[in-house]
């Protein structure tokens, strides 16, 4: 594929037999030249030797096909929260899986993790911050990688930490090794949290003035099932949400965002992935009406 700067993909699935090889076939099947994937299920912590997983095989399909390492996007397991510490057994698994991910990530030749930034649950949002920095600062200390963690920006379910740009500015803020840290912005987690994605150069100016765009590290492409503003994460297929085939083609094409990898999460329909069509109509500027029909 033609480089223009773009790199637009989706997450991908990694199963037997064929694992980090399927996954690569796979993201080379929907037109992508990025993709995001789990070291293993989202869900657990439970995984799989790096040794089992035909990671040279994928690497060596990865540079036939011309992908460039440093945009692909490894995403941390849902189970971890650093962000309260009032359950100690709890907290000691988040750092040592988060350590564990980052020398996974590593392993497969990926630079950037993504990580949700977790839940006070009861804490308050400024210990829940506090609680996840120092957390950070363990990790990052003794992983022996140079892999990025990218903190996901968050909707606002629940006692979610992470919900405004301040709050991700205050935990990298709070954190020693800030050289590491940078984040993940998610179109229908932003819009579910009150920032209005159809202005999106006022985003990215607020962006800019609290947090830095040298930060951004990832992007994730997904319309929402809500107004703006819901607190709700439910992501819609390109162009049957409220934010709209526009704005989301406007965001992928925004030339401050040249070389930033832009990652697609939105749902299944039929039991069929998106992906390809979507890919396809957000690099061709041509949105089809009643695509998934």
């Amino acid at each position: 594929m033609k480089n223009d700067g773009i790199y637009l993909g989706s997450h991908v699935s990694m199963n037997a037999p064929d694992f980090y090889l399927g996954s690569v076939k796979e993201a080379i099947s929907y037109g992508s030249n990025t993709f995001m994937f789990y070291t293993g299920a989202p869900q657990n912590s439970f995984r799989k030797p790096l040794s089992e997983l035909k990671i040279q095989e994928g690497r060596k399909l990865l540079l036939e096909a011309g992908f460039d390492e440093s945009k692909l996007i490894v995403h941390a397991p849902y189970i971890i929260n650093a962000a309260n510490y009032t359950r100690p057994d709890l907290y000691e698994m988040s750092i040592n899986t988060i350590v564990s991910e980052l020398k996974r990530t590593a392993g497969f030749g990926a630079q950037i993790l993504v990580l949700h930034p977790g839940s006070h649950v009861g804490m308050g949002a400024e210990n829940g911050i506090i609680a996840l920095a120092k957390a950070l600062d363990v990790a990052l200390a003794c992983d022996g990688t140079n892999v990025k963690i990218a903190l996901e920006t968050m909707a606002g379910k629940g006692h979610e930490i992470g919900i405004s740009f301040q709050e991700i500015a205050s935990i990298i803020d709070h954190c020693k090794n800030k050289h590491r840290l940078g984040v993940c912005l998610d179109t229908c987690h932003i819009s579910d949290a009150g920032y209005d994605v159809k202005d999106f150069n006022k985003v990215l100016k607020e962006f800019d003035d609290v947090i830095g765009l040298s930060r951004l590290l990832v992007v994730h492409v997904n319309d929402t099932k809500n107004p703006i503003g819901a607190h709700k994460d439910r992501h819609e297929n390109i162009g049957y949400g409220y934010l709209g085939f526009k704005t989301l083609y406007d965001v992928v094409h925004h030339p401050l965002l040249k070389g930033i990898p832009m990652i697609l999460e939105t749902p299944y329909y039929n039991e069929k992935a998106p992906y390809k069509q979507e890919i396809e109509m957000l690099r061709s500027g041509k949105y089809v009406d009643n695509w998934r029909d």
